[in-house]
């Protein structure tokens, strides 16, 4: 039971760590003060989606076959490249594949911190506590983040290059964290990896895209149920990312920005708090709620006026977590533990190929 426990406890920290990037959370003011133009910000973020769009699903394949915890090793060590890379770009290209470089890394978390607290939990027979696990993680990754925003004038003050480079800092110590997490035995990973020649490592490979997609075919509610959350999520983050340009604009102080983004940040730590109060309606019926409140935030984006725009974004950043709580937990009720990881690939897949639509679209509205 202590092991559990531990594990649990480390993925706390790890969340803690990883959310608590300085440069990480204010890229967009930091591009723009570099000068580049919202719709190359906006190009930007449509590279980061289009390199999550190719490797999502192979890196889920990856965590499921070879395990959990090799793919968050392999997700801090794509941090540590990708902040690396940033802060010695000088142009745009460098940019671009400092942003594909953050998309693998992403891409390798995403399904795998979920399958690994699942199945860890699920090996005691205490999966019913995910629920709890879901909620309170997205909590403390938000608030990180918006700890990050905070300091957002920090990072503008260091520059570019010794903000990322603090990054580069924090994302070593995740990894070496990450190497002392411990993959559950029902997950398969490496119980599975340990042992196969080449031949049978590939044929497990071809087994797990097979047996993935299989069940995508054959359960289409699991499929719209990715579909609705990316559309959510997509339209609400990309209301934050936006704002960080767009409230100095309409005349903000550059000391308020930070405080400004931390509390619209503080929206999703509320909103994923605010999860579990709802767990008696339908998820139909808070999936409506939370797509009304993010079209509401967005609009409020708008309106050119700091004190409704940051009442915008908060709201944005609420229903966004409230929906991906909801998800995440309905989500991991429905599919296998041997294909997890790569099925909740698949939900992150559907959300980069919004963001690629809408990014562009977002950046277009925004620079009007």
């Amino acid at each position: 039971m202590s092991k559990i426990k531990n594990q649990i406890l480390l993925l706390y920290v790890i969340s803690v760590l990883e959310s608590f990037k300085l440069a990480g959370a204010s890229w967009v003011a930091l591009l723009a003060s570099r000068g580049f133009s919202m719709l190359e910000i906006g190009a930007a973020e449509s590279i980061f989606h289009i390199a999550s769009l190719l490797f999502e699903v192979p890196s889920g394949v990856i965590s499921d076959v070879f395990g959990r915890k090799r793919s968050m090793m392999l997700c801090h060590g794509m941090f540590v490249l990708s902040a690396c890379t940033m802060m010695l770009s000088e142009s745009f290209p460098g940019v671009a594949a400092a942003m594909v470089m953050n998309a693998l890394a992403y891409n390798f978390a995403s399904g795998s911190r979920e399958a690994l607290a699942y199945d860890s939990l699920k090996e005691v027979g205490q999966e019913e506590k995910y629920a709890l696990f879901s909620s309170w993680e997205l909590m403390i990754y938000r608030i990180g983040n918006a700890a990050a925003t905070l300091l957002i004038g920090l990072a503008l003050a260091l520059g570019w290059q010794r903000a990322y480079g603090l990054d580069v800092g924090m994302a070593a110590v995740c990894l070496f964290l990450s190497w002392h997490l411990r993959e559950p035995f029902c997950s398969g990973g490496e119980n599975q990896a340990s042992g196969r020649n080449e031949e049978r490592m590939s044929d497990r490979i071809v087994f797990c895209f097979r047996e993935s997609f299989a069940f995508i075919m054959k359960n289409p509610k699991a499929m719209k149920l990715m579909g609705w959350n990316a559309l959510v999520g997509a339209s609400a983050t990309l209301t934050l990312y936006f704002l960080q340009a767009k409230l100095p604009e309409a005349g903000m102080n550059l000391k308020l920005l930070g405080p400004a983004l931390f509390l619209m940040s503080l929206g999703g730590a509320a909103g994923a708090k605010a999860a579990p109060f709802l767990s008696g309606w339908t998820y139909r019926r808070v999936s409506l709620l939370c797509f009304a409140g993010v079209v509401l935030g967005f609009m409020a984006s708008l309106a050119g006026i700091p004190g409704l725009m940051i009442a915008g974004g908060f709201l944005g950043a609420f229903f966004d977590d409230l929906i991906q709580v909801r998800t995440d937990i309905r989500l991991n009720g429905m599919v296998p533990s041997g294909q997890r990881a790569t099925l909740l690939s698949i939900s992150s897949l559907c959300f980069s190929g919004v963001m690629i639509v809408l990014s562009v679209f977002f950046g277009g509205v925004y620079g009007m």
